[in-house]
């Protein structure tokens, strides 16, 4: 408790210390489960400015201070969303959560790429089910749009029930929901993105979010290693429901980015810089097929020129999680700095002025980073 004592002044470097030195010499879940422990005593940095109105933005009908926000598989339990929201981010995304509480796959299960600055992970949705993360945001004033992403349990019968479940359980407490359906180390989970089985999922989950109180945003996410005609068929399967966005992307099973480099045979999910260029070429592809639908894009992110980019591929709005590892907690503040320059380099005086302007050559592959 002597550290929750701290004054804030101490509390800044001692953080990055931790993110930069000692974590990366600790195990890679341990040094996670050290970070998350640190934010609960209140030992993160704390944004004491307000952000750049070049930042604020609308998504899915939701204000956002700064369209910059934590992605899912950080924060799996909901634990720390209020001290994230007190860093500057400018949303939350909790989970993923599953019905009932599961263990995940067999420990080590996260792997990081040093050479690369890239993470592999075969985590397996361990969380602590539905009920225990209801419990902590019940009636919580995290201080960012907060969103929860959902997923099945590994053992269901049925996949499509299981989120049904996640969106009568979070519809009340949480600004939008994210169904992931494209985490690659849940089996079978990624087959819910082939036409006939997206039609069922999308027709049983919107259905259940019309039965709540609240009318509560819905998004997507999927994954990168979709090929066009299959994100063809997502295009024509969500153009005939009232989906509100899509998150393009999760992580990759390809490792054209990483090989020979330590670690790269492990199994699981690729992210972190070397996911950046397949990311962003999805991203700008289904741009060009969904026209306006929201669309958050994450995958990558590591750099103030590659948020902007990120944005002149098509995304309204980003997340990054990977990056904090090898960038340290600071990174979103330099970010959010470098992403409102770029607002004002281009004459504009909003993130919409930034979003779409290449789109096109980054669909073609023209760009890369």
């Amino acid at each position: 408790m002597i550290l929750s004592r701290l004054s804030p002044l101490l509390r800044v470097p001692l953080v990055k210390t931790l993110t930069r030195d000692a974590l990366l010499r600790m195990d890679p879940e341990i040094a996670h489960a050290t970070t998350i422990n640190a934010l609960k005593l209140g030992l993160a940095p704390e944004q004491d400015y307000p952000d750049p109105p070049e930042l604020r933005t609308s998504l899915c009908g939701l204000e956002l201070k700064n369209p910059i926000g934590m992605a899912a598989g950080f924060d799996k339990n909901a634990e720390v969303p209020k001290p994230l929201a007190r860093m500057g981010f400018g949303m939350v995304e909790v989970g993923t959560v599953t019905p009932r509480p599961q263990v995940g796959s067999d420990k080590p299960r996260l792997f990081r790429i040093p050479e690369a600055e890239g993470v592999i992970n075969r985590m397996g949705f361990n969380n602590e089910g539905h009920e225990a993360v209801f419990a902590r945001l019940k009636d919580a004033h995290v201080g960012a749009i907060l969103g929860v992403n959902i997923g099945a349990n590994k053992d269901s019968d049925d996949f499509v029930a299981d989120y049904v479940l996640g969106v009568s359980r979070f519809a009340e407490v949480a600004d939008y929901l994210t169904v992931n359906i494209s985490s690659p180390n849940t089996p079978g989970l990624r087959d819910l993105q082939s036409d006939e089985a997206l039609k069922r999922l999308l027709g049983e989950v919107l259905r259940a979010r019309s039965k709540a109180k609240m009318r509560v945003p819905i998004l997507l996410k999927i994954a990168p290693d979709l090929d066009e005609a299959q994100l063809d068929g997502i295009a024509r399967t969500i153009a005939g429901t009232d989906l509100d966005g899509l998150i393009i992307s999760n992580t990759t099973i390809g490792r054209d980015a990483v090989m020979g480099m330590e670690n790269a045979t492990q199994t699981g999910g690729l992210s972190g810089k070397p996911l950046f260029d397949l990311s962003t070429r999805r991203l700008a592809q289904m741009r060009q097929r969904v026209g306006a639908l929201p669309i958050i894009g994450v995958g990558g992110i590591h750099s103030p020129e590659s948020a902007v980019q990120k944005f002149a591929a098509g995304a309204d709005a980003i997340q990054l999680y990977s990056a904090l590892v090898f960038g340290g907690l600071d990174l979103l503040d330099r970010i959010k700095r470098g992403v409102a320059a770029a607002v004002r380099a281009e004459g504009g005086k909003s993130i919409a002025d930034l979003v779409g302007l290449k789109t096109d050559r980054w669909a073609a592959g023209t760009i890369q980073l």
